[in-house]
């Protein structure tokens, strides 16, 4: 059985959801930028309910909804909201995108995020159900993820994502298709030496010159660079 993981103000309960809490899903939540006047956001495939939680500590926003298909993870998302300190602004529904999207029609949010699933080839054929279903990319095809993304998303909010380096150019190309633009990117590598594993972006309607910078998280093994101790230090305890 899987340990609560303990943040700083905040615990999240994993035991129930096939993924657990991992580097992608808090460097979103840290990294995502959430503007003063940010009154909604959207949390597309929620798991545990991390990303919505550590948003709920960095903002105001009013309206904090999740969505998540699997019938576990949903459960154990909206105990960990409801034993949260922010229980009374933070809301999961259990729906697929699709329906979800169609059903809220004529609701925007100031801001999407979503950690979404990707292919790893090294996950053997083993694999749990659950675990394949949270994690393979044709649970969330990214083309279904930026088509209803651009359907719910307010005419000046934006999109946050973190996605494997490897999809970067085709996943900027789709959004391209959905009138989202890049404004925001950052690379994201495990040491100096590595290569560029994971991408942040935040993408928008509106064209604005796009920011671009490198994380690099560990200077050697578990000792973390400066930059990614700034960014996490809000919610890791030992940070």
């Amino acid at each position: 059985m899987s340990k609560p993981f303990q943040f700083k103000e905040f615990t999240i309960e994993q035991d129930r959801c096939a993924m657990k809490i991992g580097t992608d899903g808090v460097l979103l939540g840290a990294w995502a930028s959430v503007k003063d006047n940010t009154f909604s956001i959207l949390d597309i495939g929620a798991g545990t309910g991390v990303i919505a939680l550590m948003l709920a500590q960095r903002s105001q926003a009013e309206l904090i909804d999740a969505l998540e298909i699997d019938e576990d993870a949903y459960e154990q998302c909206v105990d960990n909201f409801e034993n949260s300190p922010w229980g009374d602004r933070v809301f999961c529904y259990h729906a697929d995108l699709d329906e979800f999207t169609e059903e809220f029609e004529d609701e925007t949010y100031d801001l999407i995020v979503s950690n979404p699933p990707f292919f790893e080839p090294s996950l053997s054929e083993e694999t749990p159900e659950a675990r394949k279903k949270a994690r393979f990319y044709d649970a969330l095809p990214f083309e279904d993820l930026l088509k209803n993304t651009a359907q719910l998303l307010s005419k000046k909010g934006t999109f946050q994502t973190i996605i494997p380096f490897s999809e970067y150019e085709d996943f900027i190309k789709l959004a391209r298709k959905n009138q989202l633009y890049l404004q925001r990117v950052t690379y994201v590598k495990g040491n100096q030496t590595t290569p560029i594993k994971r991408v942040l972006l935040q993408l928008g309607f509106e064209k604005t010159p796009i920011e671009e910078q490198t994380l690099i998280i560990e200077k050697e093994r578990h000792v973390y660079t400066e930059a990614y101790t700034e960014l996490v230090k809000d919610f890791y305890l030992k940070l």
